[in-house]
């Protein structure tokens, strides 16, 4: 077996962290050979992290004048300065990295990372973007770049990069559910499905994992989304769902909500109300105007609890939406489903359920997400963000199946996703 060299030996006592040893080391073979320019630009090295930085640094320097052209020497000088707030010289060493090989990925993102912080925005994002070619899956370049994009207000690239950054290796650690929507964020829907099978091997029967095997795979794709998914999305989601989905989602449901009642409806506080799939009750506001009672059903307590705090219902009821609408036939004036017909592919039952539980003249609002894809003649389809999409002539079709006149079919965005607009169809009924 060969013996370590004595600069080997130093190496491995530096990386230990061992750093007077290795300090000791470093300086021992110095002392037989002055030149040992590899001892000397390590020794630089260890003794900025010991925290004599700039004895490091004339030890580096020294380095790079008897021996220039050394691309990995110039970029640890380069990291060097960074990490001691010297970013003008910094980008000059990465620059000078460069000179001496421009096909490093990992320099042309450090010198993108000295210019971002130097808020040279077009230069940082040309280097991240010069790292990118170089190595595509790159994680340090591609989050960088992704957190420039999103400081810039170009989200939607952003997102893109995050997701391919999230993907790489090492995936052991990573959530499933996480690494399946970021696949499905790049229209990987194979690998998606693939997140969802090794979910249902450590956890069999998971509802979440059940159903978005079903809506990335497009197989065994069920009616509606089951009782057992939706409350144990919901009751995980409840906590922080506002923030989620009114701020970063920029969902409009309540807003579009309160645009079809206002069109034919007098807010004279006289109406029963249906908060159907009510959630933490952000349309309660909205409905508060026509209502001399509120009713909130839905299958999340834990979303309940949070209705609850609002104040605004007369009354908070934990079932399944079509259950509900069936034990109660002509009880309410008004039914709202805000965001929540995205969970049922076929409409026919529910909205049949709806209409019973409506008095005459009754009216029904709510909202669907509708299909994009042209290449789509179903009358709906699991999409792979696990929402129902749905056909227009379907949602027409199925109001006159169930007795209700449509008075008002609205082309709205109903919330950003992956910052693009999701599109989808509000609409008002009456019985």
């Amino acid at each position: 077996m060969n013996e370590r060299s004595p600069f080997e030996n130093a190496l491995t006592l530096h990386a230990a962290g061992r750093h007077d040893e290795a300090e000791s080391a470093y300086r021992h073979i110095l002392a037989l050979d002055p030149q040992h320019l590899d001892a000397q630009h390590h020794l630089g090295i260890l003794l900025h992290q010991m925290g004599r930085s700039q004895d490091g640094i004339a030890l580096i320097l020294r380095g790079l004048e008897a021996q220039p052209g050394h691309a990995a020497r110039y970029n640890d000088m380069g990291n060097v300065l960074t990490q001691t707030g010297d970013l003008v010289h910094a980008a000059l060493a990465f620059r000078m990295s460069l000179d001496c090989n421009d096909a490093d990925a990992n320099v042309w993102n450090n010198l993108g990372s000295v210019w971002h912080r130097q808020h040279n925005v077009a230069e940082a994002e040309s280097a991240y973007r010069q790292a990118l070619q170089i190595a595509p899956d790159f994680v340090p370049a591609l989050s960088n770049l992704a957190r420039l994009l999103a400081e810039t207000g170009r989200d939607e690239e952003s997102s893109l990069l995050s997701c391919k950054a999230f993907v790489q290796p090492p995936l052991t650690q990573k959530p499933p559910k996480q690494l399946g929507i970021a696949y499905y964020r790049l229209g990987r829907l194979a690998e998606a499905a693939d997140c969802y099978r090794a979910w249902l091997r450590a956890e069999p029967g998971n509802p979440v994992a059940q159903h978005y095997l079903a809506a990335c795979s497009r197989e065994q794709i069920p009616a509606r989304a089951s009782d057992d998914f939706i409350t144990t999305m919901f009751d995980n989601m409840a906590e922080a769902f506002d923030e989620k989905l009114v701020g970063s989602l920029a969902y409009r449901g309540p807003e579009i909500i309160a645009g079809l009642l206002e069109m034919h409806l007098e807010p004279h506080q006289e109406l029963d109300v249906l908060d159907g799939g009510c959630g933490t009750g952000l349309c309660a506001a909205v409905l508060a105007p026509y209502a001399r009672r509120i009713t909130g059903v839905d299958l999340s307590a834990a979303m309940l609890a949070k209705a609850h705090e609002r104040a605004l219902y007369t009354e908070l009821v934990e079932m399944e939406l079509t259950s509900y609408l069936r034990k109660n036939p002509n009880t309410f004036d008004l039914i709202v489903l805000a965001d929540i017909l995205i969970y049922f592919g076929d409409l026919s039952e529910v909205l049949s359920a709806a209409k019973e539980a409506l008095r005459a003249n009754g009216w029904l609002a709510f909202t669907v997400e509708c299909s994009t894809h042209v290449e789509e003649h179903a009358p709906y389809h699991l999409d792979a963000s696990g929402r129902f999409r749905h056909d227009t002539a379907y949602v027409k079709k199925a109001l006159e199946s169930a007795g209700l006149t449509a008075l008002e079919l609205q082309e709205v965005v109903l919330r950003n996703e992956f910052c693009k607009p999701v599109q989808g169809m509000a609409v008002l009924s009456r019985c």
